[in-house]
């Protein structure tokens, strides 16, 4: 997906879709966080200015999701414990959070609270298999679906045919969507992480994130890093039942699909999936606890 279009082609795949500009506090960080070396108070200051951000920043490190063994309270402390990237990614997905959320999307399947807890098992995925960057794990499970966002906040009748493709086994669930709008939330994800100064792995994971079989049967020379990045995230969903709280159905039929390529590249079996979701449910992951 990483390929370069110009202005007119970017607008004719945007179809009118207005992605907002990255917060101000997302930009602060970034800047901060790339430097040669990143001021770890000056992180914790900036977070700690809106006190809104800081609260609902604290709020998530203390969850028992985080397994964290005593209760962090100040965001310098969670600055110093957790490491510059994990703050800067939880940021991250609260202002995205912030940024893109309307009234309906908001109480839709708990979507918002999905995010987070695939992202949270996806770190946790990742550790759990050797993956040096958990950070990329997490980034790219907080904003893989933000394109549905505002597919829905653009198209009236979006939702449903979102439904639809994941209610029924397709070879991929964006091809309903592209069909029906000549585009899909893969591809608006991919322009907004890329709008958002996203590391490129994450844009790219983004954009391919329902193009598993393709990616992983028909190209065998695909980026290592791209598919370890893609195969936590698919057990991440699968853990946290997003296929089917999507589709509103009881089958992930994705996962039906895909989970043959995910073992094989990964190593892991059913039993190894199954102890992941028991462990999860006993961390009080809402998403994992409900749906299994």
């Amino acid at each position: 997906m990483s390929i370069e279009l110009d202005p007119d082609q970017i607008d004719q795949i945007l179809q009118g879709i207005n992605i907002p500009p990255q917060p101000q506090v997302m930009v602060d960080l970034q800047m901060e966080q790339y430097r040669p070396r990143p001021d770890i108070g000056r992180i914790a200051n900036l977070i700690a200015q809106d006190v809104g951000l800081a609260g609902a920043m604290l709020k998530i490190v203390n969850a028992p999701a985080f397994g964290l063994a005593n209760t962090i309270s100040s965001v310098h402390q969670a600055t110093v414990l957790l490491g510059i990237k994990s703050v800067v990614n939880i940021i991250n997905g609260i202002s995205i959070r912030g940024q893109l959320s309307d009234e309906d999307i908001v109480g839709l399947n708990n979507f918002w609270d999905t995010s987070m807890d695939i992202a949270v098992v996806s770190q946790n995925v990742a550790r759990q298999i050797g993956l040096q960057e958990t950070d990329n794990a997490y980034c790219l499970g907080l904003f893989h679906n933000t394109g549905i966002v505002l597919m829905k906040q653009r198209f009236p009748t979006y939702m449903d045919i979102l439904q639809q493709a994941y209610a029924h086994n397709t070879e991929r669930v964006i091809d309903l969507e592209n069909h029906h709008f000549s585009t899909n939330h893969a591809v608006i994800g991919y322009y907004t992480a890329r709008s958002w100064r996203l590391p490129h792995l994450i844009c790219d994971a983004i954009a391919d994130h329902h193009n598993i079989t393709q990616l992983f049967a028909r190209d065998a020379g695909a980026d290592n890093a791209k598919k370890t990045l893609l195969s936590v995230l698919k057990i991440a969903e699968y853990i946290c039942a997003s296929g089917p709280a999507l589709g509103k159905v009881r089958d992930d039929y994705e996962w039906a699909r895909i989970k043959a390529y995910i073992y094989e590249f990964t190593g892991l079996g059913p039993y190894d999936i199954d102890a992941m979701i028991d462990q999860f449910s006993e961390m009080g992951i809402g998403s994992v606890t409900a749906r299994h």
